[in-house]
């Protein structure tokens, strides 16, 4: 009974994938380039899963469109191309570093080197203020406190 309970748990504990047994081909090597490609493409119901891993209606219908794209011949980035023309680089799991995704890959570094200039800027001048006045401005402040007249 114990090891019977175990067993399952363990089932029940590995990674589900949701590609059914009807979607497998039969060439192992297509079966693997289709894993492959389905792990790195989006489900559009789910957001942030996989194909691969997604139980949604319309992932299912991806994973047999990417089986059926490579039993046609297609390579892999032609696929992906394919997906990509037809529902946009939201179906890609990891999006390009081209583009106009570029600024997307860009801005946070270029917002945390903005941000520690002006941090740098203000702690100078913080401490400017600190350190009293300038030469220049004891010399003025002496003329100006001489041309005073005295009581």
């Amino acid at each position: 009974m114990r090891a019977s309970l175990i067993c399952a748990m363990l089932f029940l504990a590995t990674p589900g994938f949701a590609v059914e047994p009807g979607e497998v081909l039969d060439d192992p090597a297509l079966e693997e380039r289709a894993r492959d490609l389905s792990k790195g493409l989006r489900c559009l119901v789910c957001r942030n899963e996989s194909i691969d891993e997604s139980n949604a209606e319309l992932a299912r219908e991806l994973r047999v469109l990417v089986r059926e794209r490579l039993t046609e011949g297609d390579s892999d980035q032609e696929v992906i191309d394919y997906l990509v023309a037809r529902y946009g680089e939201y179906v890609l799991l990891e999006p390009t570093k081209g583009g106009s995704n570029l600024i997307l890959w860009i801005a946070p570094l270029a917002l945390l080197l903005l941000g520690g200039a002006v941090a740098a800027f203000a702690v100078t001048r913080q401490r400017q203020a600190q350190d009293g006045l300038s030469a220049d401005e004891e010399a003025r402040l002496k003329v100006l406190l001489d041309e005073e007249p005295r009581a």
